[in-house]
């Protein structure tokens, strides 16, 4: 049987959501690796069972919650579908002027318990973002849940928060890049 973590990396692999080269992440920093979720997300029997995965490693608290709230863009397809198996209702956030604003007439009740849902975090500061948003709008943010935590362990958050997979693929400021990526143009192919 395979485990979890094979099993969401085939799944990556297979959709061709794994790159490797030398791109700069949304945080500024560099790496040799990129997880572009959006190639995931075209197809749904992944998502779905992307989903799946990611909602049993959720506490039973984070699976209680009354919203499921994603960032987006990158959040959007896969927070929707962990709402829809939850049940719950789904909102998000969108960049203003990069900033998160809550919009489109989403309002959120007083004591909301909110859900967060990102796809990728590096260094986590559009779930901090998300965070305060939900706070500043009445919410109670409770977890957060994602597909890739690629922090190294080096991201920490004022409520619990769940990876589906934790992978320590490095990252680097873009003026202290190893060899083999100094030597690789690099792109930004969107987050």
């Amino acid at each position: 049987m395979q485990n979890k973590d094979d099993e969401v990396l085939q799944i990556f692999r297979e959709s061709g959501a794994l790159l490797t080269g030398h791109f700069i992440l949304r945080s500024g920093l560099r790496s040799g690796h990129f997880f572009q979720c959006a190639q995931v997300c075209q197809n749904m029997e992944k998502v779905t069972r992307l989903a799946e995965l990611l909602i049993s490693s959720l506490s039973a608290e984070a699976k209680a919650c009354d919203t499921v709230a994603a960032p987006a863009m990158g959040g959007l397809v896969i927070g929707q579908e962990v709402a829809r198996q939850l049940k719950k209702r789904f909102i998000f956030l969108e960049k203003v002027d990069d900033k998160l604003e809550l919009r489109r007439g989403f309002k959120l009740g007083a004591s909301e318990k909110i859900l967060i849902v990102e796809d990728v975090i590096t260094r986590g500061g559009r779930v901090d973002e998300a965070i305060a948003k939900i706070k500043a709008h009445g919410g109670v943010p409770i977890a957060a849940a994602m597909l890739v935590d690629r922090s190294e362990g080096k991201t920490s958050f004022e409520i619990p928060h769940y990876p589906l997979i934790a992978l320590s693929f490095p990252t680097y400021e873009a003026d202290n890049l190893p060899p083999e990526l100094a030597g690789i143009e690099a792109t930004k192919p969107g987050s």
